[in-house]
């Protein structure tokens, strides 16, 4: 596992749900596309349901991260696209994310509201980007 550190930058809030940086030391560096909400048939999970959405493009993440050696706890960011976003989908998500993510030092994140993905039932998508020894 690389070693990550969490810094806490003087004059930027501290938040709980993600951190405002990360620093990195691995010999390997992942990248994973955007995962979505479907399973390994490319059936959709979580219908209109934002938070089972959630969970599963996760759990997508973490079969991508797996194959390539890495693990949640290996992330140092993630980046997240929301269909229609309203302030009211951040709670949601936090949620849904949370349990992946349990030793309280999240990857720094970017949530970004966007008009589509390239589904209409898609409402999340997620990458990551984990660094490894």
């Amino acid at each position: 596992m690389a070693t990550l550190e969490h810094p806490r930058p003087e004059g930027l809030l501290h938040n709980p749900a993600f951190s405002q940086v990360v620093a990195a030391a691995g010999t390997r560096t992942i990248y994973t596309a955007g995962q979505v909400s479907i399973d390994e048939r490319g059936a959709l999970v979580g219908a209109g349901d934002l938070a089972a959405q959630t969970a599963q493009v996760m759990r997508n993440v973490g079969l991508a991260l797996a194959a390539a050696g890495a693990t949640y706890a290996d992330i140092v960011k993630i980046t997240t696209y929301v269909v229609a976003y309203k302030p009211a989908h951040r709670a949601i998500i936090g949620q849904a994310r949370a349990p992946f993510f349990p030793k309280g030092t999240p990857p720094a994140s970017t949530l970004v509201g966007v008009t589509a993905l390239a589904l209409p039932e898609w409402l999340i998508e997620i990458e990551a980007v984990a660094v490894v020894d």
